[in-house]
């Protein structure tokens, strides 16, 4: 295993997340169902699927693109996102 891209990702997404929606999201629904592991384990399900489908989508258009340019066009993207949710457009 590559630990230096595995802690890498780790970190990238770790930082990510923190106060994310998803976490309001598992709070909320701890909260309201009193149920912490079902909910913790719904969410791990869900986040398996997730990354699972963006990985899969990176290793194909990895075979396509440059991943200098797909890491631009994400970078683009981040910030077109950013400025839409600031003036209210999302």
């Amino acid at each position: 295993m590559d630990w230096k891209v595995f802690l890498a990702t780790f970190s990238a997404i770790f930082f990510a997340e923190l106060a994310d929606k998803t976490q309001l999201v598992g709070i909320g629904m701890t909260a309201k169902s009193g149920k912490p592991l079902v909910v913790w384990l719904g969410s791990v399900a869900a986040y398996i699927v997730v990354t699972a489908i963006t990985v899969l989508i990176g290793a194909t258009l990895g075979k396509f693109i440059k991943p200098e340019m797909i890491r631009y066009a994400s970078a683009f993207l981040f910030v077109i996102i950013g400025v839409l949710i600031f003036v209210g457009k999302i």
